[in-house]
């Protein structure tokens, strides 16, 4: 189940950039669930991961391995990325398996192990299928390709309980220049990114310094992918890679970065609202909207706490106008001197709550209306000052919990 018609773009050549999968049987043997990407001599990669304590195993060994490879002047040369197993939970042996998983890899392209970055995602505290694993990465490296078909197999290799891959490009003008930026993501459950969403990975052909590479993959990460919820958890595996290869245009001038900037966000956005439109169990696409704020904190605390009542979710998934819900989330939001009397809310074009009360206008026929779209809109002004946040989520069904009794089995 998914919100909204979905179709994979086609995807841009980014030169010297190629991904490849195969079907290795982690979990399911015709399903694709490996994929490597060869990225360039001489590109600069930055990386954002998990703050979760219980952080898996290759998001240890990847941020070793960037690391490794900063101080050598060096960047990646590959990522590999497994589905069907998260391989987080499992102590020495998972970060043994994530180091071997590179050495496997870095021997068969003839690099070196810290090149390699790995990543997983999947099934937390179960020991990676190490053999079946390290036999698909010939066919991986052999599949390599630098076109659509790579990009939309990767796509389709890094699923777990979605239900379609998710792509987006932007070809950004710089001058009598352009440069393109390509990515995928995968996330549906357990999406509360704290950093980035579940897996996500974004190349350009752009040239950009590694101080302004590592500043706006940061940025963007906070206005995308850290605003979208699905169930308030923070997985164990989350990371986001950001990749400029240094074939096309420099982004150095100011116009530059601000026009490629903007590009990052359009592509990074369209991923983060792809993973709440294929939510696990979603029948709604909502945004929140909050404004009026003293902060942008402010704002984000007071959207993440209406989108993470169950109350709220599971009104919108009956696409009851319960508006009394989401009145109380509001007013339990971590908002010191909340005046009450000052808030507006707003659900679509219908106005909720003004002057501490139901609007004088408000029929339950008009919000119901507005509670039946697939695509809803809840605006709150908490008339308290100039700063704002968006934040998207999702409603809960009796597919989400379905879902996840049954991830196991």
């Amino acid at each position: 189940m998914a919100v909204g018609e979905a179709s994979f773009p086609a995807m841009p050549v980014i030169e010297g950039l190629r991904l490849g999968t195969a079907r290795a049987g982690i979990k399911q043997p015709s399903h694709r669930d490996l994929v490597v990407i060869e990225i360039p001599d001489g590109a600069r990669v930055a990386g954002t991961f998990t703050r979760n304590a219980f952080c898996a195993a290759p998001v240890i060994v990847a941020k070793e391995h960037l690391a490794i490879c900063s101080v050598r002047g060096q960047g990646p040369r590959y990522l590999v990325i497994n589905t069907g197993n998260a391989n987080a939970g499992t102590g020495e042996i998972g970060l043994r398996d994530a180091r071997a998983t590179c050495a496997e890899l870095a021997r068969l392209a003839g690099t070196h192990a810290e090149a390699v970055l790995p990543f997983s995602t999947g099934v937390i505290g179960e020991p990676l299928p190490m053999e079946r694993l390290l036999a698909g990465l010939p066919a991986a490296l052999q599949g390599l390709d630098d076109g659509p078909v790579g990009w939309h197999e990767a796509g389709e290799g890094i699923l777990t309980t979605d239900t379609r891959p998710k792509g987006a490009s932007v070809i950004v003008p710089l001058g009598d220049d352009s440069v393109t930026i390509n990515g995928i993501a995968k996330g549906s459950g357990m999406i509360k990114p704290d950093m980035a969403t579940m897996l996500a990975f974004v190349a350009t052909d752009a040239a950009v310094e590694q101080s302004l590479l590592d500043a706006l993959l940061r940025e963007t990460v906070d206005r995308t992918f850290n605003c979208i919820t699905v169930d308030s958890d923070t997985s164990t595996n989350d990371a986001c890679m950001l990749i400029a290869t240094g074939r096309g245009a420099e982004v150095a001038s100011e116009e530059a970065v601000r026009g490629f900037r903007d590009g990052l966000q359009r592509v990074m956005t369209e991923l983060a609202q792809a993973i709440i439109r294929d939510a696990e169990g979603a029948t709604k696409f909502v945004t929140l909207q909050v404004e009026g704020a003293v902060s942008r904190r402010e704002a984000l605390d007071v959207a993440f706490t209406v989108a993470h009542s169950p109350l709220v979710k599971t009104a919108l998934y009956a696409s009851d106008a319960n508006w009394g819900r989401i009145l109380a989330a509001i007013g339990r939001a971590p908002v010191e001197a909340f005046d009450v009397s000052r808030v507006i809310i707003d659900l679509g074009e219908v106005r909720l709550v003004e002057a501490g009360g139901r609007a004088p206008g408000y029929t339950e026929e008009a919000g119901s209306a507005v509670m039946g779209r697939e695509e809803i809109c809840i605006r709150i002004d908490l008339g308290r000052g100039g700063q704002a946040a968006t934040v998207w989520t999702s409603d809960l069904s009796h597919d989400y919990v379905s879902i996840n009794a049954d991830y196991r089995s």
